[in-house]
């Protein structure tokens, strides 16, 4: 694809992208750097059903809105919908990256992805993305702070009153 026609190397990131937040910023920021000069950032969406079989509970945002939030950041050149069933060789057959960029979190990816690479002597570049620590750096993190908030603030009205 793209290192083919002398744009530079391709780069395939992939994830969930629930309640897109710094930390998913900085994670596509470290991936495309990955690449070089004039990489393309190829982001695959976690599918809702992938989500949910994963994570036990589907995604707050649906899959396309989640996709259309990625496409939109400056640093995505393309993001697509994973396919139904999750087979990290058919993404890597459809891609063809260069690099393959995986978050801190991915640990079972990381691993499904080497075993496909050795299994099929295929030679991609596999790194890890450090985590970007902030206070509110993952999607669990931000559900809780808006259950804690809503909590203290049921609390404080039954004390209270409404304010």
């Amino acid at each position: 694809m793209a290192s083919k026609s002398g744009k530079g190397k391709i780069v395939l990131a992939s994830g969930v992208f629930d309640l897109l937040h710094l930390g998913h910023v900085k994670f596509l920021e470290e991936a495309k750097k990955a690449g070089g000069k004039n990489a393309w950032l190829i982001v695959v969406i976690a599918r809702d059903s992938t989500v949910e079989k994963m994570k036990g509970k589907k995604p707050i945002m649906s899959e396309d809105q989640r996709c259309q939030l990625v496409e939109a950041l400056k640093v995505v050149d393309s993001a697509l919908l994973g396919h139904e069933i999750l087979d990290i060789g058919e993404v890597i057959k459809d891609i063809k990256p260069d690099v393959i960029a995986l978050g801190y979190d991915q640990e079972d990816m990381m691993k499904q992805v080497l075993d496909y690479l050795n299994r099929n002597q295929i030679n991609i570049k596999v790194i890890r993305i450090e985590k970007y620590v902030e206070t509110l750096d993952s999607s669990s993190k931000i559900k809780q702070e808006i259950i804690d908030k809503r909590d203290r603030l049921s609390y404080a009205e039954s004390k209270f009153g409404r304010f």
